[in-house]
């Protein structure tokens, strides 16, 4: 199974750090970071799960729930966790789902659906497809898919602009240029007729080409 921009998010029951979920409930009716790791005490991801720790705030003030997942069991997280908290200064503040079995990495066709065996057995190697991140909003449908190598570290600070963009596009009827940040400038969706858009925009628009109508963005 190979999940697209727009898919339904797959639910499922997991054991997590914060106790047992069901996927879809635990999300609500809010937004949902959902990023994987290869397996516990690696490197890089040491660093991003305390990075996204310290963001949390900015993940709280959007309604958007974080949530991670290691092959390796939630006993090990926590050991884990005491590791993370003293190099990066914070530990994580949000659940870990226990993939022991590789259900749901299966599930979400991060590892082949032939994968099997002990998941303490296997190397972060094995698992080195399980580096991906997911958004899902409150309709449960994938709203962004990213997956990185092993090597570089993801960056989440991008994850929140994106989500940024997320929400602002799901309640108006615009795009976000390139680079675009909260705030700025941002183009009237193709969708939008010259006469719609004068019924939501009466001042006008800026329009270097006919296609492509600049406004402030919407509050």
């Amino acid at each position: 199974m190979s999940l697209q921009i727009g898919d339904t998010a797959p639910d499922f029951e997991a054991e997590t750090t914060h106790g047992p979920i069901k996927f879809h409930d635990w999300i609500g009716d809010g937004w949902a970071v959902f990023f994987s790791h290869p397996k516990d005490f690696t490197p890089v991801c040491t660093t991003e799960l305390g990075y996204v720790a310290k963001l949390k705030p900015e993940f709280d003030r959007r309604n958007v729930k974080l949530i991670g997942l290691s092959v390796d069991p939630v006993e090990n997280h926590a050991k884990w966790a005491v590791d993370i908290k003293e190099t990066q200064g914070v530990a994580p503040n949000y659940p870990m789902i226990g993939d022991t079995d590789l259900r749901i990495s299966k599930l979400y066709g991060m590892l082949p659906a032939a994968a099997s065996g002990d998941a303490s057995a296997r190397t972060p190697a094995d698992n080195q497809t399980v580096r991906n991140m997911f958004v899902i909003g409150p309709d449960k449908k994938v709203k962004l898919l990213i997956v990185y190598p092993m090597t570089t570290g993801r960056n989440f600070d991008e994850v929140l602009r994106v989500i940024d963009s997320l929400q602002l596009t799901a309640k108006h009827k615009v795009a976000t240029p390139v680079n675009w940040k909260q705030g700025e400038d941002v183009i009237i969706a193709g969708s939008v007729s010259d006469e719609e858009a004068k019924k939501i925009y009466p001042d006008g628009w800026e329009a270097p080409r006919p296609y492509l109508r600049i406004v402030p963005q919407p509050r």
